[in-house]
């Protein structure tokens, strides 16, 4: 496979963010002092003359060899082309009905964590939590309370690698991140140390939980939205139901009320159409919403789970022995389903980067050689 030089700031401007393929993941933050995170955007506070730099390195939207990361992070045997890397599927939900009523579907991800810290897994975990008006930040929490207070999900990215970035050089020594997608490839990036002699805090990275993602909201587009639809009402939180229902769920203190869901797209983030990855291929356990027979009210309360490394299957399979998540069986059909809904995200990624760039063999950050691209687009 091809190898690129990496580059620095100017070439990060350039191909990332004046062509607007920023995720604001916040993999460029927290390393140096020229970079910021503002109002759910990415911007340069003072240029930088390095010819190479860790801004560039670890983006998700510069050049990446998956093939590299896939080898060096997981086990060769436990791969599948639609999803990833997988030892196991399942449908959860935290045993705790606090906790389920806290988070955003069925409290996974919240009993995951709490258990992790609990149990001195990690002693610090990097999550998001609403900094006002829907734009969210991310916070270091050390206990379990600071997990289930900030359970839910937040549709606007929050530049969770950012705070990990600060975690890291601020003394936590064993870190767990809740990540998007963009921000599991980021950390993954990372992993692989392109400046060895800088990148000793990635070692302090010890378990990622990635979330299902098939777009983020822009802040300032989501902000408008909500304002022109609900005014001044409270909103207590969002929701996105199955593909069929075809809506997004505002959740008021008088009701659910429902935005339909061509409303909605013009507000996606517009890098979030070049993404690759819908189910966070490159964390230890990948959590997101259940799809059941008994309808959506029903799937609401759970989670589907895919494990991915030893580190995730020995945490699910001690959450189990304590009794911190149920177990269901899973409804016949939901793996075939989502590595449907995982292939479609790939091709429509794949067509959008082919038609930005004009070319089949330039897709940008992806290698076009990849073989399991390859065998995606057929």
């Amino acid at each position: 496979m091809e190898k690129r030089q990496i580059k620095g700031q100017k070439e990060l401007r350039e191909k990332v963010l004046d062509a607007g393929l920023c995720t604001n993941c916040g993999a460029c933050l927290n390393l140096c002092p020229y970079h910021a995170s503002y109002q759910d955007n990415m911007i340069i506070i003072d240029s930088c003359d390095r010819e190479e730099g860790r801004c560039y390195a670890f983006c998700p939207r510069t050049y990446t060899d998956l093939q590299s990361l896939r080898q060096n992070l997981f086990n060769p045997d436990e791969f599948t082309p639609e999803l990833g890397p997988f030892k196991g599927f399942y449908m959860t939900r935290a045993a705790d009905p606090k906790v389920r009523r806290s988070a955003q579907h069925g409290g996974t991800v919240t009993a995951l964590l709490s258990l992790a810290l609990q149990e001195g897994l990690i002693d610090a975990a990097v999550i998001a939590e609403e900094g006002g008006t829907f734009l969210p930040a991310g916070f270091v929490a050390k206990t379990p309370l600071e997990v289930v207070q900030r359970a839910r999900s937040k549709f606007v990215v929050s530049p969770n690698v950012a705070a990990f970035n600060q975690a890291a050089k601020s003394g936590s020594e064993k870190i767990g991140v809740v990540a998007t997608p963009c921000q599991a490839l980021a950390l993954a990036k990372m992993r692989l140390k392109p400046f060895p002699q800088k990148d000793g805090n990635i070692d302090k990275l010890h378990l990622v939980i990635g979330l299902f993602c098939g777009w983020a909201l822009s802040w300032r587009e989501l902000k408008s939205l909500l304002k022109g639809k609900m005014g001044e009402n409270s909103i207590i939180g969002l929701d996105i139901p199955p593909s069929k229902h075809h809506s997004l769920e505002i959740h008021t203190p008088n009701g659910i009320r429902e935005i339909f869901l061509d409303e909605v797209l013009p507000a996606v983030r517009k890098a979030c159409q070049y993404c690759y990855d819908m189910t966070a291929e490159f964390s230890d356990v990948s959590v997101g919403s259940a799809r059941l027979p008994e309808g959506w009210e029903a799937a609401r309360g759970w989670n589907q789970v895919i494990v991915r490394t030893r580190m995730g299957q020995e945490l699910m399979d001690l959450a189990r022995s304590r009794g911190l998540l149920e177990f269901r069986d899973m409804p016949e059909g939901n793996w075939e389903k989502l590595k449907n809904a995982s292939v479609n995200k790939k091709r429509a990624a794949i067509q959008n980067l082919v038609q930005r760039s004009g070319s089949t063999q330039d897709l940008l950050y992806l290698d076009y050689q990849d073989p399991v691209l390859r065998t995606i687009m057929g």
